[in-house]
Order: C-alpha cells, then structure tokens, then sequence
C-alpha cells in the first residue's frame, strides 16, 4: 500500500486526475485506490484549491474480516434511538446480541409530520419533536460528523453512516456532513436492517422508573405516550442513551438514587448571515463555486468565552423546544446547504455561579431563560428577534434589513437583554465585533439574533465506572451527549460503540 499526501486540485478539477498520479506512482495498473483526506485551502483567495491524501496499490484491497459473535448472549434494552442508541445497537448486533430500542417519540416520519404541525400550528408535542423520536436531535441538525475528539470509533461511525446511505465523501472530507435530509432516510435503513437481524424499535416508550434487585438492575418501566399503558420490561442490561434534553427522565432517575453531578454549559443566540455574504469573506469573488462556507471562532474579548457552535451554512433555524411554555432555538441544513442564510449557535460559557447549587440548578436556569424567551415572543412560540446593530446599542429593533430570519414558528422584535443573563448579553456584545475582525462582515448591523440556544449539551452527567457502568446500579450504562459523555454526532454514537463493546466483553468471559 502506498500513500501519497498534500495533493492539490484546481476547484473544477477532476478527481480521475488523482488515479493517474498514483498510475504514474506505481507503474502499473491501480487495483486499489482510496481518497484519506480531502479539504479546501482557501488561505490564497487568488488559488483555492482542493487539497488530498490518498491511497493506492497494485493489488486488491483486504476486506475486514468479521466481528466475532456471541451465542446466545443476554436481551439489552438501549433507552433513545439518538446517534450514541442506534449505534450501539448496530454494534451489538455485530457482536451477536438482539438489542430493543426504546424510543419517548414516533419513527422519523412520525416525527417530520409532528414538528411540521409545531413549526406552522404551534402545536408541540412534548414527547416528539426536535429533542424527541427517531434519530435524537442530530436528525434535525445539518448532520456534521467532525468531532474534536479522537476516540479509537469515529472512523467506525463514519462507516456505518455511509453503509446505510450516508455520502461516501464523509469517509475522507475534513468536514463531513449528511445533512438532514439525507439523515432520515439513514435512519430508516439502520432500523430496517437492525429489525431483519433479530433487533427491535418500541416506539412511543418513555421510560418512567426502574427497578432493582440488590446493586443490579432488574427491569425498566415504560409509558406508552399515546394509550397512557403502562409496561415492564426485564433486563440485566440497559442503556441509558436519552439525549441531553431529557430533563424528565434526570429527574427520575434522581428520584431511583441514581448518582449524577451538575455541570457546566453555554447558552446563547443563533446569529443568520447572509449566506453569499460569508462565502464572499471566506473565499473572495470565486465564492459561487465552492461548497457553502463555514466558519469557527473563538473569542476572550470578555471574560467570558463566547465561541461558534453548530455552524450550519445554507441553513435555517429551527424551533427545538420540548417542554410547553418554553422557546428553544436550533440550527440544521439540508445536504446541499444551499439556503439564503447561514447561521450559527453563538455561545457564552457559563458557570456554577450563575444559576446556584444543587444537582438540577443548571437544567432549572435553562428552563428559566426558555421561558423568558417564550414570554418574549408573545407566548406562541414565536422567537425573540433583534438585529446586531440594534442589540449593541440597547435598541428594540422594528425592520429587518437585508438578513431575514428563518425560524419557522415566526419571531417578534424584543431586547434579548431581557431575555439573557446580563454576563452573557456583555459578553456578546464584546465577542461578535471581535470575531469580525476575524471574519468581516461577522458584525454586520443586519446579522439576526435570534433567542435562545440552551441544549448545547446536557447539565448534568450521570456517574459511570471504568466500565460504563453506573457508580449506583450494575447493569445500567450511561452512554451519550445525555449523560454527560460525549458533544455531538460523531462523539456520542461512538460513545453508544464503546458501551457495545463493553457488553461483549462482559459476556465473552
């Protein structure tokens, strides 16, 4: 096998070109080839080009052989059919075992049809929407698979992902996305070959208690979210995979003595751009043929960090809200990301200090902002909205410019200052001219800030040993963004991998 790296294509360049370098490399005919890495230098706006990595030989590849199974290992029920619970599902199932997965909401159509009905009616559903239902919040995002964390899994995300119909370029772009379009129909073949190899989905399950024998678990409690029924299901082995939002099933579990410690978080705004206007500071006057541009920053203008999250470009912003009486805001874009906007979550790091003691102070100071914000906007959902020139001089804005927003359950003008804790309102006003020095045209006066984005990760996690156990119940493992372990799509289904490989582990001795 040979490698050849740092490989530059003009933009409109064909890839075939790269199978004649490795031709020219090897002297002979290419039986295998493989693109590593491909991403886009754009530090010369006068000569962007594609930048790769591959790999090549004369000799067909070796196909990987396969993951041992157990026979007749134990039933494990996975609680969340979010990116950590299907991918730990489809690990077991590699390893032999028949996995059931619970899920609070519907299927993936059920779900479109139910966050249709909440974007146009305002009408939510507690138990399906952004948070809640098949795919986790990661199905209604822009579907990004980079992640900051280097655990011996990611690359085996990646390839679930593009197995089950996820675009083969996620395996080799430094920035890959699926887009939540193409996200749904990834779901429904993960569940279809999940269901034809012994697994099973048990939807409209929200898990309500547990019960133990001794230190063990013994059985998880279920409602049926539609009938109101009640049902028990008895298992050794559960995991817990319920997303960060799941602040219900926190309580409870607090309720069964289950051990968890609060932690830190971010709250913010989305701030929409112009779409055309970001790929022009990116990438100068060749921007309309290019991919969508992104961005990330960083800023310690105030005390408080304030950082870029989430960055869909070509994206909307979305109503994410879970609870009744409360405005949630979130990003997603489709795989084109060819919107009008771009947007990103615009974070201010919080601390312990803020929002007081106690295990749910966090989830509570949340709660509290999600509901100022729905006051706000005129307690129907629609979000509070107010342009960047305005929001830095302490104005309520009455017109847009030339940015509009894309939230879809409507906005109303307000002052975010009465919405945002006072630090965090400072520290924004300090961040975002900051960032523009970085990225021009980032403090455009027209920039739509739109109120508020609180789930940026879980505020509390639950206590787990050195085999992802929980410190206060054998049996019961805590697994994902939900319990404190992971940030994203990639790192939390890699989370809900390592817990599979636990449990194998477990019943191969």
């Amino acid at each position: 096998m040979e490698r050849l790296d740092n490989i530059k294509l003009g933009i409109g360049e064909s890839e075939q070109n790269l199978i004649k370098i490795a031709q020219k490399k090897l002297k002979k005919p290419v039986k295998f080839f493989k693109i590593l890495k491909k991403s886009l230098d754009a530090r010369d706006k006068s000569n962007i080009v594609w930048v790769y990595s591959i790999a090549f030989s004369g000799v067909e590849e070796e196909k990987k052989p396969p993951l041992e199974k157990l026979k007749n290992p134990p039933e494990v029920a996975i609680v969340g059919s979010g990116p950590a619970g299907i991918m730990c599902a489809l690990r077991l199932i590699g390893r032999g075992f028949a996995p059931v997965i619970f899920e609070r909401g519907g299927d993936v159509d059920v779900r479109v049809a139910a966050t249709e009905k909440f974007f146009s009616e305002r009408i939510l559903d507690s138990d399906c929407n952004v948070q809640f239902g098949e795919g986790g919040a990661g199905a209604f995002s822009d579907g990004k698979l980079n992640t900051q964390t280097h655990g011996g899994f990611n690359r085996d995300v990646l390839e679930y992902f593009a197995e089950f119909g996820a675009p083969e370029e996620i395996l080799y772009l430094n920035k890959p996305h699926v887009g939540s379009d193409v996200l749904k129909t990834v779901l429904k073949n993960i569940r279809r070959f999940i269901t034809q190899n012994g697994g099973r989905y048990v939807f409209n399950s929200k898990l309500t208690g547990i019960t133990r024998r001794g230190g063990e678990i013994s059985s998880l409690v279920f409602r049926n979210t539609l009938t109101g029924e009640e049902s028990e299901f008895l298992t050794e082995n559960a995991v817990l995979a319920v997303g960060h939002s799941a602040r219900d099933t926190f309580e409870m579990l607090a309720r069964n003595g289950i051990e968890m410690t609060p932690r830190d978080f971010a709250i913010g705004v989305r701030i929409e751009h112009l779409a055309s206007r970001i790929g022009f500071a990116q990438y100068g006057k060749n921007h309309k043929n290019l991919p969508a541009a992104d961005y990330k920053l960083v800023s310690r203008a105030h005390e408080r960090t304030v950082f870029t999250f989430c960055m869909c470009p070509g994206g909307v912003v979305i109503p994410a809200a879970s609870e009744e009486g409360g405005v949630v805001v979130n990003g997603m874009s489709l795989y084109a990301r060819n919107g009008v906007n771009s947007n990103s979550a615009l974070m201010v790091q919080m601390k312990s200090s803020d929002f007081g003691g106690g295990l749910f102070g966090g989830m509570n100071f949340q709660r509290e902002i999600e509901r100022k914000a729905f006051e706000a906007g005129g307690r129907t959902y629609a979000a509070p909205v107010q342009l960047f020139g305005d929001f830095s001089r302490d104005r309520v804005s009455c017109r847009f410019g030339e940015v509009l927003p894309t939230y879809a359950a409507g906005t109303a003008f307000a002052p975010l200052s009465e919405v945002l804790p006072q630090v965090a309102v400072e520290a924004l006003k300090a961040a975002i001219p900051d960032m523009d020095r970085r990225l021009k045209g980032f403090a455009d006066p027209s920039a739509v800030l739109t109120g508020v984005e609180t789930r940026f990760s879980s505020p509390v996690r639950i206590e787990r040993d050195e085999n992802f156990e929980s410190i206060s119940l054998k049996g019961l493992y805590p697994c994902g963004e939900g319990s404190g372990y992971s940030g994203g799509i990639t790192s939390s289904a890699a989370d809900g991998i390592k817990i599979a490989e636990k449990l194998y582990e477990k019943y191969k001795k």
